[in-house]
C-alpha cells in the first residue's frame, strides 16, 4: 500500500533518491499504525510513504470454510493525514522516501524520535532504496511502468 505524503512532482532525473526502511520487531495494531502514519506524514522532507505486512482478507481463501466472511478486529478505516484509509493489512514495515538528499541525516533524526516515542517493543531503521524507482527490462517488455 502506498500513501503519497506531498502533492510534489520531484523529478529522479535518473538518480534514486534515498528511502528510510524503518522495520518494526512486531506486527502493529491498527491504532498504533495509525499514529505512527500520522507521525511520519508531519516529517517535512518525506515525499511517500509505502507500508508492508500481512494481509487481512475479506473472506477465507481455502479450505472448508471458503467464502465465509473474515470479521478481523484491526481491519478497520484509519485517519491518515485530512484522508480516510481503509487498513488491510497488519504493518511490519514502513518505507519512506525522501525529497532528496539534502538533509537526511536531520530527517532520519527526526523519523527516529518519531518511532522512539510511537513503538515502545524496538524497530530497526535503515537508508538505502528498497523499491523500484524506474522500469527494470521485463517492465518495459510488459508495457509496465513503475
Amino acid at each position: 500500500m502506498m500513501l503519497k505524503t506531498s502533492t510534489s512532482r520531484t523529478s529522479y532525473a535518473g538518480e534514486p533518491l534515498p528511502e528510510v526502511k524503518v522495520f518494526t520487531n512486531r506486527l502493529l495494531k491498527a491504532e498504533t499504525t495509525e499514529k505512527v502514519l500520522n507521525g511520519l506524514y508531519e516529517i517535512p522532507n518525506v515525499r511517500q510513504i509505502n507500508i508492508h505486512g500481512e494481509g487481512l482478507p475479506v473472506t477465507v481463501k481455502t479450505g472448508p470454510n471458503t467464502g465465509i466472511p473474515v470479521n478481523h478486529p484491526e481491519r478497520k478505516a484509519i485517519k491518515f493525514g485530512e484522508s480516510e484509509v481503509e487498513l488491510t493489512m497488519m504493518v511490519g514495515s514502513f518505507f519512506l522516501e525522501l525529497e532528496s538528499h539534502d538533509a537526511v541525516e536531520e530527517t532520519v533524526e527526526q523519523i527516529r524520535e518519531v518511532c522512539d516515542e510511537l513503538i515502545p517493543f524496538g524497530y530497526d531503521l535503515e537508508i538505502g532504496r528498497y523499491t523500484k524507482y524506474r522500469p527494470t527490462l521485463t517492465d518495459y517488455l510488459k508495457g509496465l511502468r513503475c
